[in-house]
């Protein structure tokens, strides 16, 4: 597996860190042989708990399917420890989806709330993302979600060629937005 470590603000990778990079998200690939790229970004984040200091964000390529994971802690090893983990779990979890395909396994997560901001302060976009969007059955794109760990999902219905949004209720159902043109 090919892996790229990037960092940002000011997070210096030392020779021992590459390594222990390479050993942890290297294995990997022994859970999901067709890992074939793995994307590391660390960064040093300016936030009051100093338990949530350091954040790694790791991005696996199973030939085109994405998995990703991030997760903080106030080292940089320990938040790399807390990722594999749930880099893991994706993973198991999607073999299973694999394995099981067809008998009804539902991937819903229970227990997702938001909590409700009281501030009202005028709203913008800080950020600005572009991606393919792939064809893809609804139910691949549900798996793909859960593998990236969001609450939501665009892509194009292989069926209708037209773009769909996938997301997550409350409730840990789905729900699906078809556009219509008109």
């Amino acid at each position: 597996m090919e892996l790229q470590i990037t960092t940002r603000n000011d997070v210096e990778v030392s020779e021992a860190l590459q390594e222990y990079l390479e050993k942890k998200i290297g294995k990997m690939d022994r859970y999901l042989p067709t890992i074939v790229e793995g994307k590391v970004e660390i960064s040093r984040e300016g936030t009051r708990r100093p338990d949530q200091r350091y954040s790694v964000q790791v991005t696996l390529d199973s030939k085109g399917v994405l998995i990703r994971a991030q997760e903080r802690s106030d080292d940089i090893r320990t938040a790399v420890d807390r990722v594999v983990d749930v880099l893991t779990k994706r993973i198991e979890r999607y073999k299973g989806k694999l394995y099981d395909k067809g008998k009804g396994v539902s991937l819903a997560r229970q227990g997702t709330t938001m909590e409700e901001q009281e501030v009202e302060t005028p709203r913008r976009i800080v950020k600005d993302k572009h991606f393919l969007v792939k064809p893809m059955p609804v139910d691949e794109a549900v798996t793909q979600m859960e593998l990236l760990g969001h609450d939501f999902f665009l892509f194009t219905d292989a069926d209708t060629d037209r773009i769909n949004l996938l997301y997550r209720r409350k409730d840990g159902d789905y729900g699906l937005i078809e556009a219509e043109h008109g």
